[in-house]
């Protein structure tokens, strides 16, 4: 059997998968529930200051038949009182001792305050603190949140008063709502702190109500900006994962975060570096017993692929990332479409008709028209491939024998300084490609 545990930053768990500090984690009661359903973590709601919610907090994008796709909340931290929070957190941990109970903090910046509450959460028995950089609504406007994760000097400070009086490992939380997430994820490790946690939530306005022309959700007919989470952001953290994995100045422990719905997407965070996983929103939806879906799928994938531990395997895709400028320019796919599985819908035809290159004809066959791909003209965008209703109808396929390989970098060095279009197009005909 594969080995599923996992030890992020000092926080050891029998799996990777931790419930992410949101409404999933409000209570010991809903955490409790988690463990018996068989998470391996879970990250309290962020405790702090004090706050009140309001009724009407979220908001949600449908895309093709999926529901929330997109999810965006105006929800703060917890509403319960502190020390309710800490004798949950206590009691929870004394009752799952073989679980990752992280403390998730946010309270105004002044050391003394830290200082306190670090001390009284350690008090609890818990794993490890969080330190909430990121939330982008609400507590920001308060100095906290995002406002403390998009600078890094007080990134730097605020981990600092932290690790000044903590005992247990402390994981950052940053924010995505900033130009370059590798600065706070440094300052973060000068700090001291043990490990990251990346993404939070996107700074978004969900939608409008083209009826009452207010903004969603609406909240007495006013509304704003919230944080936008969800299987849509997956993509801008795997990106900003990736960028802090394979910083040399930031070389330390991450938990992933954002969009993480199926054991597939868990694989994606942990092969670019991600040593535990948090999920939110799939709980929010289909409810803590996605856990099984999450262990079975990942520990079925680990025995299939001959890996025995996820160390085997984490961050074993970040080889591959990599600027354009070293990308094989002669590394040429082009599109095939099999006939026989074509339906003639011909979306591939329009597509590439009107926004690619004008390099799919359309043929007579059997009375009807039959899209084919002029191959000589194709430059392998993908577009008809990735649009095409039919699996396995259009496939990508590599022509060139994988013998030469050339480089953006490589090619400035070998044509003549400055490039001309002319120089450029004579290299392209030396070698058959991307010629119209």
């Amino acid at each position: 059997m594969a080995d599923l545990s996992i030890n992020c930053g000092g926080i050891k768990s029998p799996n990777p998968f931790w419930l992410a500090s949101a409404p999933p984690t409000n209570s010991g009661y809903q955490v409790c529930k988690a463990f018996e359903a068989g998470w391996g973590g879970a990250v309290w709601k962020t405790i702090g200051e004090p706050v009140m919610n309001v009724f009407n907090r979220y908001g949600a994008i449908d895309y093709n038949g999926q529901k929330i796709a997109g999810l965006n909340n105006i929800e703060l931290i917890s509403d319960r009182p502190i020390d309710v929070n800490l004798k949950e957190i206590a009691e929870t941990k004394k009752l799952w001792p073989d679980r990752a109970v992280i403390t998730s903090l946010m309270v105004e910046s002044k050391r003394e305050t830290w200082h306190d509450i670090v001390k009284r959460t350690i008090d609890t028995g818990c794993d490890g603190i969080e330190l909430n950089y990121g939330c982008p609504h609400g507590m920001s406007e308060r100095g906290m949140g995002s406002a403390v994760g998009q600078v890094p000097e007080y990134c730097a400070m605020i981990t600092g008063w932290v690790t000044e009086v903590s005992t247990i490992p402390v994981l950052v939380k940053l924010t995505p709502n900033i130009s370059d997430i590798r600065f706070p994820a440094r300052a973060a490790r000068k700090g001291g702190a043990q490990g990251i946690s990346l993404i939070n939530t996107i700074n978004s306005i969900m939608g409008l109500n083209l009826d009452t022309l207010e903004l969603r959700p609406s909240i007495d007919g006013k509304g704003g900006h919230g944080g936008y989470a969800g299987p849509a952001i997956k993509p801008i953290a795997l990106n900003m994962l990736s960028q802090v994995a394979i910083d040399p100045e930031v070389d330390l422990p991450i938990s992933g975060i954002g969009g993480v719905s199926t054991w597939r997407d868990a694989v994606e965070f942990m092969l670019l570096g991600a040593s535990s996983v948090q999920i939110c929103t799939a709980a929010m939806h289909y409810g803590f017993r996605i856990i099984d879906d999450l262990t079975e799928g990942l520990s079925n994938w680990m025995e299939e692929k001959g890996y025995r531990s996820i160390e085997q395997f984490r961050g074993k895709s970040l080889r591959c990332i990599t600027d354009f400028g070293n990308l094989n320019l002669l590394a040429r796919t082009i599109a095939e479409i099999d006939e026989s599985k074509c339906i003639q819908c011909n979306l591939c035809y329009i597509a590439c008709e009107d926004s690619a290159h004008q390099c799919i004809d359309m043929i007579p066959h059997n009375g009807k028209n039959q899209p084919r791909v002029r191959q000589a003209d194709c430059v392998g965008c993908t577009l008809c491939f990735l649009l095409c209703p039919v699996e396995n109808c259009i496939s990508m396929v590599r022509k060139d024998d994988g013998t030469e390989a050339i480089t953006w970098n490589q090619l400035m060095k070998q044509l003549p300084q400055p490039l001309t279009w002319e120089s450029l197009r004579q290299f392209q005909k030396k070698h058959g490609i991307d010629i119209h």
